[in-house]
C-alpha cells in the first residue's frame, strides 16, 4: 500500500512525473505525521517554512486516507488553486478513484433569479453597463457559475453585488430558478464529495449557522485541514461575534420596497416605515466626524448618539410590524421580515449594557458605518461547535510560531494539547539574502520618521535597480512616501490605491524594475518570483494601532487574570505579521535579495530579539556598504552560471 513518505520520495510518482520534483526530508516528514493524525485522530499544528511544500504534504495523505476530508484555506485565490492545480495533478498521479468539489460563499456565485429579475439602475455609468453585459453574455457558458470565471470583469466590480445573492436576500426553495440555483448545485456536490475544498470565511460562517451548510456538512466530515492557518483567530472573532451595518440597513430597506412594488401587499404604513428607517440611518451617521474612524463604543456614545441608535431601532420596530403583516403575500415580503428581526436583535445588543465576555466597537467610513460586537475570547465558542473530539483536525501555515513556539496559537483556539511541528524553509537564506538594519533612524513616534526611512531607503534601492516592495504600518505613512519618492528616484513608482491591487502585481511583474509602495493587504498572500521583487523593505514593526477597540479589551481581559497582555497578545500578533511581510522575499530557489528592516526597535528593545529570532536565519549588516556589494555580487553572476539548487 502507498504511504506519504514513499511517494514523496526520491523514487515515487511525483518524482517521475513532475521534471522540477525535489525531495524534501521535512516534507516528507510533515507529510507522514499528517497521514498519522488523519488514520488516528487528534489535533496537529505545523508551521512549514516557504519552500517545504507543505500542499503536498498535506493533500496526498488526504487522497490516500480515504475519508471524508475538508481543506480550509484563507484566501479564494489559494483555495482555486488547489483545486484547479494541486488537487487535480496529484488526483492523476497518485490514480486516486475520489471525488472532489469546490465550494465558496454564496456572493461568489451568479444569482440568475437576480440577473433576470433584477431591478438595475437606469442611470448606472458606461462600466457597470459593459460588465452587465459581459456577465449576461457569461451567463450562457458557465457550468458553476463561479464568478471569478468572468475575468473580464474585475473581482471588484460595484455589477457583483447585484447578480450575486446574500443570506438576507435569499429567497431559497421558493425561488423560481432554484432548479437551476449554482448555490444549490456546488452545496450538493460539496455533500457528495470525499475531498471538499473551501475557505475560512465560509468554515466560520457555516459553523456558526449563519449559513446553511456545514450545519450538514461538518458531521459527516472526518477529518479538516486548514491551510493559511494563522489568519484564523481574526476570521473566527468576526463569525463568533455581530455586526449591523449602515449598509445592511440600507439594503433592506431597498430590498423591502422592491418587493413591495412587486407584490403590492396594500399594507398601510408600509413606504412611510421604509423612508422613516432610512432617514433614521442617515441621521444616525451625521452623529459622528466625516472623518473614517474606529473606537469602543462606550467610548464613542454620547446622548445624541444613543438618541440616533433609538431611532434607528424604533424605525425598524415600525418596519417589523408592517413587514409582519405584509409577509403572507409574498416569499420576498416574508424575507425581509426574518431579516429586520434579526437586525433588531443585533441593535438590541447595543441598547443594552453588552456582556463581559465580548466589546462592543464601531467603526465608520466617511458615508458609512458598522457596529461590531466581538468575542473576547474565540476558544469557548470554537469548542462549543467544532466537536474537535469527532474529527482529525490539522493546523498549517508558513508563520505560526514565536520564536519557536505554538503557545500564542494553541491559547487562542484553546488547543493546549496538541502537537506540534516546526519545519524551516529549505531555501538557501544564508547565501542568498542578506537582512540590513540601518543606522541612525530615530524612533518610530517621532515625526521625521518616514521621511528618514525613505532617505535611508532610496540608496537600497538605487542598489536594487528599483524591483522592491516597500511595506508600511499605515496608508498615512504610505502616502507620504508616495510624494516624497517620485523626486528621489527614477523607477516606475506603483501605489496601493491607485489601481487594483491585481492590476498593481501585474504591472510590477511586467516593469521588471518597479518600487510598490504597498500596506496590510501586500504584506501576505502576494507571490512574485524572480528578479522582479528582489528588495523588500519595512518601515515599522507591525504593532496594532494602540487604541484598537479589541486590542485593548482584550489586553484588559488579560491584566486582569494577572497576565502580561503585551508579552502574550501584542507581541505576537505582530511578530506573525512580520514574518508574512519578511515572506514577501524569498518565493522560489532561485530568488534571492535584501530585507530592510527599518524599526530601531529591533535593536534598541529587548523584545526585538523575539522578532529577530523567528524570521528565517538571514545575515545581518548595518552597512549600507554591505548591501551594495550584495547586489554587485549578484549582478556579477550571469544567469547560465547561476547555480539552481536540486
Amino acid at each position: 500500500m502507498q504511504n506519504a513518505f514513499d511517494i514523496l520520495g526520491p523514487d515515487g510518482p511525483l518524482a517521475r512525473h513532475i521534471s522540477r520534483f525535489t525531495t524534501r526530508p521535512s516534507q516528507q516528514d510533515m507529510a507522514e505525521h499528517i497521514e498519522h493524525v488523519l488514520a488516528d485522530g487528534g489535533v496537529f499544528i505545523a508551521e512549514s517554512g516557504t519552500g517545504t511544500g507543505k500542499t503536498f504534504a498535506y493533500l496526498i495523505p488526504a487522497l490516500l486516507s480515504g475519508k471524508k476530508v475538508v481543506i480550509s484555506t484563507g484566501t479564494k485565490h489559494l483555495q482555486d488553486q488547489i483545486y484547479r492545480g494541486d488537487l487535480p495533478l496529484v488526483r492523476e498521479i497518485l490514480s486516486v478513484p475520489v471525488t472532489t468539489a469546490l465550494l465558496k460563499g454564496r456572493a461568489n456565485y451568479l444569482c440568475l433569479h437576480r440577473l433576470q429579475n433584477g431591478e438595475f439602475d437606469q442611470r448606472m455609468d458606461r462600466e457597470s453597463a459593459d460588465y452587465l453585459e459581459t456577465v449576461r453574455q457569461w451567463s450562457h457558458r458557465t457550468r458553476t457559475g463561479d464568478i471569478s470565471e468572468a475575468t473580464d470583469v474585475p473581482e471588484d466590480a460595484s455589477i457583483w453585488s447585484q447578480v450575486t445573492s446574500t443570506t438576507d436576500n435569499c429567497l431559497g426553495s421558493n425561488c423560481p430558478s432554484f432548479d437551476d440555483c449554482y448555490v444549490r448545485k456546488a452545496r450538493k456536490a460539496a455533500l457528495e464529495a470525499d475531498i471538499l475544498v473551501v475557505n475560512h470565511h465560509l468554515f466560520f460562517a457555516d459553523l456558526v449557522l449563519k449559513d446553511e451548510g456545514f450545519g450538514r456538512l461538518l458531521p459527516g466530515v472526518d477529518a479538516v485541514i486548514f491551510d493559511e492557518a494563522h489568519q484564523m483567530p481574526e476570521i473566527a472573532s468576526i463569525f463568533f461575534g455581530q455586526s449591523v451595518s449602515r449598509n445592511q440597513l440600507e439594503n433592506l430597506c431597498r430590498d423591502a420596497l422592491a418587493e413591495e412594488l412587486r407584490e403590492q401587499s396594500g399594507v398601510d404604513g408600509l413606504r412611510p416605515a421604509i423612508e422613516r428607517l432610512n432617514k433614521a440611518t442617515a441621521d444616525f451617521r451625521l452623529t459622528f466626524a466625516r472623518d473614517a474612524n474606529r473606537g469602543a463604543w462606550e467610548q464613542l456614545n454620547n446622548n445624541d448618539r444613543q438618541a440616533g441608535l433609538e431611532a434607528v431601532f424604533d424605525a425598524m420596530s415600525v418596519l417589523s410590524e408592517c413587514l409582519a403583516v405584509a409577509a403572507e403575500h409574498g416569499e420576498g415580503l416574508n424575507n425581509c421580515f426574518r431579516r429586520s428581526l434579526e437586525v433588531m436583535d443585533r441593535l438590541d445588543t447595543f441598547k443594552d449594557g453588552g456582556s463581559s465576555d465580548s466589546v462592543r466597537w464601531l467603526e465608520t467610513t466617511p458615508r458609512g458605518f458598522t457596529l461590531y460586537t466581538t468575542p473576547l475570547d474565540v476558544s469557548r465558542p470554537f469548542h462549543e461547535r467544532a466537536a474537535l473530539d469527532e474529527h482529525s483536525w490539522v493546523f498549517t501555515s508558513a508563520t505560526l510560531a514565536i520564536n519557536g513556539s505554538f503557545e500564542h496559537f494553541q491559547r487562542q483556539f484553546g488547543l493546549d494539547e496538541a502537537e506540534t511541528m516546526q519545519w524551516p524553509s529549505p531555501f538557501d537564506f544564508q547565501n542568498k539574502t542578506l537582512m540590513y538594519l540601518p543606522q541612525g533612524l530615530p524612533q518610530p513616534n517621532d515625526p521625521t520618521y518616514t521621511h528618514k526611512v525613505v532617505e535611508a531607503a532610496v540608496p537600497v534601492l538605487e542598489s536594487s535597480q528599483g524591483r522592491a516592495f516597500m511595506l508600511f504600518t499605515s496608508f498615512r505613512a504610505l502616502n507620504m512616501a508616495a510624494e516624497i519618492l517620485p523626486a528621489k528616484i527614477d523607477y516606475p513608482l506603483l501605489v496601493q490605491g491607485s489601481a487594483p491591487k491585481r492590476e498593481l502585481l501585474q504591472r510590477f511583474r511586467e516593469h521588471g524594475n518597479a518600487v510598490l509602495l504597498g500596506t496590510s493587504s501586500f504584506w501576505e498572500g502576494v507571490d512574485v518570483k524572480g528578479e522582479a521583487l528582489s528588495c523588500v523593505i519595512i518601515d515599522k514593526l507591525p504593532f496594532a494601532a494602540p487604541d484598537d477597540p479589541v486590542l485593548q479589551a482584550r489586553g484588559r481581559a488579560l491584566e486582569a487574570q494577572g497576565r502580561n497582555a503585551f508579552m502574550e497578545y501584542q507581541l505576537p500578533q505582530s511578530v506573525i505579521a512580520l514574518k508574512q511581510g519578511a515572506g514577501r522575499l524569498i518565493r522560489d530557489e532561485s530568488d534571492s535579495g535584501v530585507l530592510m528592516l527599518c524599526d530601531p526597535r529591533l535593536l534598541g528593545k529587548g523584545y526585538g530579539k523575539i522578532f529577530l529570532a523567528s524570521l528565517p536565519p538571514m545575515p545581518k549588516t548595518r552597512e549600507l556598504q554591505d548591501v551594495k556589494h550584495f547586489f554587485e555580487a549578484r549582478e556579477a553572476i550571469s544567469p547560465e552560471d547561476a547555480s539552481v539548487p536540486e
